[in-house]
C-alpha cells in the first residue's frame, strides 16, 4: 500500500462512531477524497500524488471499508447511514486541523459527500461528485436496464446473512466480476491496488459492512433525504461521469444535480465508472481547475 502513495503518511483517527484509516500528504488547502464500492482509499493512488503538489490531500477508508472499523449493523442500519458516515469524515478532518476543506467523492463516497455537504455546509468549500446522481433520483427511475446494470444495489440490500453468505463463499470471484464487468475490465486497475481491494474485501466484516451501506441507502438514507427535500447544496459542485457508463446512458447528470445544488458544472470523461483509475490525469486536471 505504501508504494501506491509515495511520500504520504498513514494514520488512523478515532471518531465518534468508528476508527478511520487514512493516508495524507502534500501542502496547501485541504482536499478530502472518498472512495466507492467495493474499494478503498487506494482508488486515488493515481490522482492523489498529482493533487498533493498544490493541496494537502487526505484519502480515507469509509466506515466499514478498507482498514477502517466495521461495526455490526444495527436493525435500522443507522450506523451505516450516510449521515453517520459523513460525520466520521467531518470529525477526521477536524482532528487533522482542517476546519474547511474541498470534498471529492466517487460512487459510495459521493453519496457520503452529498450528505456531508448538506449536514456540514460550513465545512465544505467545494464538492466534486464522480459518476453518481442523487440516490433518490436513481432509485425512482429504476427500470429493467438499470436493474440489470446495477443488480448489486438490489442484491446487497437483502436481509443478512443472505448476500454476505453468497459473497463470502468466493470474495475474489465476486470482486473480480463486479469490477471487471464494467467498461475496460480489470486491466484498468493496478495489480497493487487490486491486491489491496481483495485483501480488504476478503474480510467477512467488510462484506457485512458494505451490505449495510446499501441497506441504509434504501431505508434510513431516503428518510433523511425526504426530511431535507427543501435543502440544496450551497457550495459549487463539479459533476464528472463516464461516457461509457450507466450515468451517461440513463440519466442527465447535470440536470439531476441541479435539482439538488445551486451551482453545478461538469462533463463526461472518456471512460467507464472508475474515473480515478481509468482517467487519472484528466480527473486531476478537472479537479485542479475546479478547486482553483
Amino acid at each position: 500500500m505504501n508504494t501506491l502513495f509515495p511520500g504520504f503518511e498513514r494514520r488512523q483517527v478515532e471518531v465518534s462512531g468508528a476508527r478511520i484509516n487514512l493516508v495524507h500528504g502534500g501542502r496547501g488547502p485541504a482536499v478530502l477524497l472518498l472512495h466507492g464500492y467495493p474499494q478503498t482509499h487506494c482508488i486515488w493512488h493515481r490522482v492523489a500524488p498529482q493533487l498533493a503538489k498544490k493541496y494537502t490531500v487526505v484519502a480515507t477508508d469509509l466506515r466499514g471499508y478498507g482498514d477502517s472499523s466495521k461495526p455490526a449493523g444495527l436493525p435500522d442500519h443507522s450506523n451505516y447511514s450516510k449521515r453517520a458516515m459523513a460525520l466520521d469524515q467531518a470529525e477526521v478532518m477536524q482532528a487533522l486541523g482542517h476546519g474547511e476543506f474541498h470534498l471529492v467523492g466517487h460512487d459510495r463516497g459521493g453519496r457520503v459527500a452529498h450528505r456531508l455537504a448538506l449536514d456540514h455546509p460550513q465545512r465544505v468549500k467545494t464538492l466534486a461528485l464522480l459518476d453518481i446522481c442523487p440516490t433518490k433520483t436513481m432509485l425512482e427511475r429504476t427500470d429493467h436496464a438499470f436493474a440489470k446494470a446495477y443488480f448489486h444495489w438490489f442484491f446487497l440490500v437483502q436481509p443478512a446473512p443472505f448476500p454476505e453468505t453468497l459473497i463470502g463463499a468466493d470474495p475474489e470471484f465476486f470482486i473480480n466480476y463486479q469490477m471487471g464487468r464494467r467498461h475496460g475490465g480489470l486491466k484498468v486497475f493496478a495489480p497493487e491496488a487490486m491486491a489491496e481491494y481483495l485483501r480488504c474485501f476478503s474480510d467477512p466484516a467488510t462484506i457485512h459492512a458494505s451490505c449495510e451501506d446499501y441497506r441504509a441507502a434504501e431505508a434510513i438514507d431516503l428518510e433523511h433525504d425526504a426530511a431535507d427535500a427543501a435543502k440544496k447544496i450551497e457550495c459549487p459542485v463539479l459533476a464528472l461521469w463516464g461516457k461509457h457508463g450507466v450515468i451517461e446512458q440513463q440519466f442527465d447528470c447535470l440536470a439531476d444535480w441541479r435539482t439538488a445544488a445551486r451551482d453545478v458544472r461538469g462533463e463526461a470523461l472518456d471512460c467507464g465508472h472508475y474515473l480515478p483509475e481509468e482517467q487519472p490525469d484528466e480527473v486531476a486536471r478537472q479537479l485542479e481547475r475546479f478547486l482553483d
